[in-house]
């Protein structure tokens, strides 16, 4: 098996934003008909799904994203050019806070406003963190999804590592890029 165009789509998503800025797997390289790509929330379905996912605990953009990824059985991903705006969004309307830490990142957690928020809309919130959940179950059906699952937690490990290594760490780079190369090989040597 060749990785050829497009792997950058499977190593998490996040290489750049997908049409609407989403980033849906319905199998490998399966495209809704037209080309698109599925949408599967629209923007107030996302703010409610994000602020759903903080009530259960504070969490960073790339938590909330790898949680939904998670949930769908890697099968979707919001992407970061849509998640961030949106959590700047809730932040504005003082539904979350940022939580005051060390570090780069920014941990969010929802506030008084943003549960009382929840509880009006607790109905719609159960029922998209049941499609979430629904699409974790029909992506497992699949006999792909071991591969999906591993490829989503080699895009988050690939993704910090790319930030850890724009501190001037150019040796972590070349070691990444030596253990891929070895991955590439070995899966290489099992079509044999």
């Amino acid at each position: 098996m060749r990785f050829g165009h497009g792997y950058g789509r499977w190593l998490g998503g996040g290489f750049g934003p997908g049409e609407r800025g989403e980033h849906h797997r319905g199998g490998w390289g399966h495209h809704e008909r037209g080309g698109g790509r599925r949408r599967v929330f629209d923007g107030g379905e996302l703010r409610l799904v994000l602020l759903a996912l903080l009530e259960e605990q504070p969490r960073h953009g790339y938590d909330l994203i790898r949680e939904i990824e998670e949930r769908t059985g890697g099968s979707y991903a919001p992407s970061p050019g849509v998640v961030y705006p949106t959590l700047t969004m809730l932040d504005e309307m003082g539904m979350i806070d940022e939580v005051k830490e060390e570090g780069a990142r920014k941990r969010f957690a929802i506030t008084d406003a943003g549960r009382a928020h929840l509880t009006e809309k607790r109905e719609e919130v159960d029922a998209l963190i049941e499609r979430l959940s629904r699409m974790g179950q029909d992506e497992g059906r699949t006999g792909a999804a071991p591969i999906k699952r591993a490829m989503m937690g080699l895009g988050m490990a690939l993704r910090d590592t790319m930030i850890a290594s724009r501190g001037g760490r150019e040796d972590l780079v070349h070691d990444v890029a030596a253990i891929l190369d070895e991955a590439a090989r070995k899966i290489e040597r099992l079509e044999k």
